[in-house]
């Protein structure tokens, strides 16, 4: 089974992050791997990206005549590749050597349409102490409560999820219009909305494989309260949109607050009795803000549409 992993990239100044996604990819124990980079309409990049890779073994090269997002790169990458799977990774992320072996299992063994894995935190200017790791998925991180293990589930994250090749381009691909192409600026989830339309058209949802892990370097600027608070708005905000879309698909959204009602709120309570801090006191309150923050943007969503 061949892999083909995209990688998508636009800012010079994400270059040497971008190196270090790619050569994660190439170093793979896996070994039927191809690399595909997108480069979204930056000749000066391209040329930089081409000088040093374009002589390298299972590399194909692209660059967009002009910038046109992520999720449509995303989808040019998938169109020229030529693996079996196609799988996706983002220029800040690190994909753990044994990344593809853990998807290529997943694939042959659960006879999987779509397989995703772990988001690890790299903490690029240290872990802020309010945020609690339910909410980690503001920072693209796997989160507390996502699953208990491997299994079947909605979505994974963008940076950590595959498909069957001939399935994605069957479904053409992620929707260009998640993501700001009709004026949500700040609509996020062309992966949650991908498969929920595979769901809806095969019955068949994504497996969770654990072991397949991506590390998400976490900058500085997203660990600034006011950056997650305005995250977490839009990402309620988002996910109300995407109900408006694909009627049915906010299902997990709904386990989530029960999770955080049921079992979060009092395993914070006992952390706070036998370790009484700020950063124990500061992790609750934050929970009930990120919630009630995403229920406004969710109620904001409702009312634009």
């Amino acid at each position: 089974m061949r892999v083909s992993v995209v990688l998508c990239t636009y800012s010079p100044d994400m270059y040497e992050h971008f190196r270090e996604a790619a050569e994660s990819v190439l170093g793979q124990t896996y070994d039927d791997v191809e690399l595909v980079v997108v480069v979204d309409g930056n000749d000066n990049l391209y040329d930089r990206v081409r000088e040093e890779y374009s002589e390298r073994e299972n590399v194909v090269l692209h660059c967009n005549d002009e910038n046109v997002g992520l999720l449509e790169s995303r989808n040019t990458g998938a169109e020229l590749a030529s693996g079996d799977v196609v799988a996706f990774i983002d220029d800040d992320a690190i994909a753990d050597e044994q990344w593809v072996e853990e998807l290529v299992e997943s694939y042959e063994e659960q006879d999987a349409l779509a397989a995703g894995g772990k988001m690890t935190p790299k903490w690029v200017a240290g872990k802020p102490d309010f945020l609690p790791e339910e909410f980690y998925w503001l920072v693209g991180v796997t989160h507390k409560g996502f699953a208990d293990g491997p299994g079947w589930v909605r979505n994974t994250f963008g940076s950590n999820i595959s498909f069957r090749r001939d399935v994605f381009l069957e479904l053409d691909g992620f929707d260009t219009d998640i993501g700001g192409r009709k004026g949500d600026k700040n609509l996020q989830g062309g992966e949650t909305e991908l498969c929920a339309r595979m769901r809806q058209e095969y019955d068949e949802q994504v497996w969770y494989n654990p072991d397949a892990e991506v590390a998400h370097k976490v900058f500085d600027y997203r660990t600034a309260l006011q950056w997650l608070c305005d995250r977490a708005f839009w990402q309620g905000y988002s996910k109300r949109v995407m109900e408006t879309i694909l009627p049915g698909s906010g299902g997990e959204e709904g386990d989530f607050l029960r999770l955080l009602l049921i079992e979060s709120t009092p395993e914070h309570l006992s952390e706070i009795v036998r370790n009484p801090s700020f950063a124990s006191v500061s992790r609750l309150v934050m929970l009930y803000i990120f919630t009630v923050l995403v229920g406004f943007g969710y109620l904001y969503g409702a009312w634009k549409r």
